[in-house]
C-alpha cells in the first residue's frame, strides 16, 4: 500500500484524464471523433530522485504536477480536440500560463493578505486576528471559486473525469478488477486528492503567516508568495500521513472536511469517461512495466 500511496495519482483534463506513476505517465482522452487515444511520456528523474525521497522537500514535486505536468496534459488534452489547425503552442501557450498563474496568485494569496494587512494597519487588529481573518477570506474564496466553475458545462464534465480518475484509483488500491461497472461503484472522493491538499494548504497557511508576526504591507505581500513552497511540504506530508493511516478513527475524522471540499471539484462519471480513466491508468502501468495489461 505504501508504494501505492507514493507511486499513482492523476488529474482531469479536457475529455481526458491524466494517470502518473514513479517513472512514467500516461494521458487517455475521447477524441471528437469518439476513440480513445492515449499519449504516454517517461517522467524526468526528478520522480524517482532524492527530492522525492525527502521530507518537506517532496512537495515541490506536488507543485510541479499542477504546475507544468498537469498544464502539459491539459494542453496535450486541448490541441487533441481542437486539432492541428487550431493548435494551443509557443508564445499564446505561455502568455495563457503566465495569465492564469498570476491570477491564482493575486487572487487567492495577495489579496486575502492586502485585506488582512488593512484591518491590522487601519482597523488596530492584532496580527494574530488579521491572519485569521486573510486565512478565513482565502477558504471563502477558494471554496466560492470551486463551486462557481461546477456551474460551466465544460468544467462540469472535467469534474466528471476528475470523479472517474478517483474512482479508478479507489478501486486498484482496493484490488478490484479495473472494469468501468465495477469500478462505478467506488467512492468519488479519494483522501490525496489535490483538492484535500489546497484546503490543507489554506489551513496551514493561517498557522504559518501568523507566526511572522505584523510586517509592513509591502513584505506581507512578498512573503504570501515566497513562503507558498514551504506550506505546500508541510500539507504534502500532512496529506500522506493521514492516507498511510486512514485505520485510525481519528485520521478518517480529520479528513473529512478534505473529502467534503471535494464533492465541488467532482461529479459522477459515466461508463464512458469511466473506460477513459481505466484505459489512462492501464496506458501508464504498462508504460511503467512494459507488460500489456
Amino acid at each position: 500500500m505504501e508504494d501505492r500511496i507514493i507511486t499513482y495519482g492523476g488529474q482531469a483534463v479536457i475529455e481526458g484524464v491524466l494517470m502518473r506513476g514513479k517513472s512514467a505517465m500516461a494521458i487517455a482522452m475521447r477524441a471528437p471523433d469518439g476513440k480513445i487515444v492515449t499519449h504516454t511520456e517517461n517522467l524526468s528523474a526528478v520522480y524517482s530522485g532524492w527530492i522525492s525521497r525527502t521530507p518537506f522537500l517532496r512537495g515541490i514535486i506536488l507543485l510541479w504536477d499542477a504546475l507544468g505536468l498537469g498544464i502539459h496534459a491539459l494542453t496535450i488534452s486541448a490541441n487533441t480536440q481542437t486539432g492541428e489547425d487550431e493548435k494551443l503552442e509557443g508564445p499564446a501557450l505561455y502568455g495563457t500560463l503566465a495569465v492564469s498563474l498570476l491570477f491564482g496568485i493575486g487572487l487567492f494569496f495577495l489579496t486575502p493578505a492586502a485585506v488582512g494587512g488593512v484591518f491590522e494597519r487601519y482597523l488596530g487588529w492584532s496580527s494574530w486576528w488579521s491572519n485569521v481573518l486573510e486565512g478565513v477570506l482565502r477558504l471563502a474564496l477558494l471554496v466560492g471559486y470551486l463551486w462557481l466553475l461546477g456551474f460551466m458545462p465544460d468544467v462540469s464534465r472535467v469534474f466528471s473525469y476528475h470523479g472517474a480518475e478517483h474512482k479508478t484509483i479507489n478501486a486498484f488500491e482496493a484490488g478490484a478488477e479495473l472494469k468501468p461497472e465495477i469500478v462505478a461503484n467506488y467512492p468519488l472522493e479519494h483522501a490525496r486528492c489535490g483538492t484535500a491538499f489546497l484546503l490543507t494548504l489554506v489551513i496551514i497557511s493561517i498557522f504559518v503567516f501568523s507566526l511572522l508576526g505584523p510586517m509592513p504591507l509591502f513584505w506581507r505581500l512578498v512573503s504570501r508568495v515566497l513562503l507558498i513552497p514551504i506550506m505546500a511540504g508541510i500539507a504534502v506530508e500532512y496529506i500522506r500521513w493521514t492516507a498511510n493511516h486512514l485505520d485510525w478513527a481519528i485520521v478518517r475524522l480529520m479528513i473529512k472536511p478534505n473529502l467534503a471540499l471535494q464533492r465541488l471539484t467532482t461529479r459522477e462519471p459515466d461508463l464512458s469517461i469511466l473506460e477513459v480513466s481505466i484505459a489512462s491508468f492501464n496506458a501508464m502501468r504498462q508504460a511503467e512495466s512494459g507488460v500489456v495489461i
